[in-house]
């Protein structure tokens, strides 16, 4: 067995998405991040872990800092020039030695429903397909979270199973989670942003 691929930082970037685009996160991003994090189903299905303008701006610390080479994470905004944070989306547990990584994301109330998540989604992982080492991206979602089900499908993951009792999301509670994966060889999907 050969020796892990060397540890290599990752330089922020900025990707399109059709009426998106990918931004690295900055730090006068805080009150739109607290913002979003008042919405109960931003809490409850990516864990709590925001209570305040300051936790937002220790997870905004972590998400900027991309040099550990293992996270990539990205503000969605307009992409017709608008800079108002429209969700999020964060490629993370980059392992170069076995070629997968982990997808997670979430969108505020008033940009729901037209598609962007999948459009994010599926960006990032045309461009880790192409820039990294990686050749699958799995997603997990708490089983009653039918809206992240329909943004895999969307973005081209297959549902493989449930995961019992896996992940302890904001409520406090440990969920089920159904576990969907993308390979590099599979059919990229075809997005519109209609849902």
């Amino acid at each position: 067995m050969s020796a892990p691929p060397p540890f290599e930082p990752l330089e922020p970037l900025e990707l399109a998405a059709g009426p998106v685009r990918l931004r690295p996160w900055r730090e006068d991003d805080v009150d739109e991040v607290w913002a979003a994090f008042q919405d109960p189903a931003i809490t409850q299905w990516n864990g709590g872990g925001v209570a305040s303008r300051a936790d937002a701006l220790v997870l905004l610390g972590r998400r900027l800092d991309w040099s550990s080479g293992d996270h990539a994470s990205w503000a969605v905004v307009d992409g017709s020039g608008g800079d108002a944070v429209l969700g999020s989306v964060s490629l993370h547990s980059i392992d170069r030695f076995h070629g997968g990584a982990s997808v997670g994301y979430w969108t505020v109330p008033a940009a729901r429903g037209r598609g962007l998540a999948a459009l994010a989604v599926d960006a990032v992982c045309r461009w880790a397909f192409a820039a990294l080492p990686v050749h699958r991206i799995e997603l997990c979602h708490a089983v009653e979270n039918d809206a992240s089900g329909r943004v895999a499908e969307k973005a081209g993951f297959t549902c493989e199973g449930r995961l019992r009792r896996s992940y302890r999301y904001g409520d406090g509670e440990t969920h089920d989670e159904l576990l969907w994966s993308r390979l590099a060889g599979d059919p990229a999907p075809r997005l519109s942003t209609r849902s």
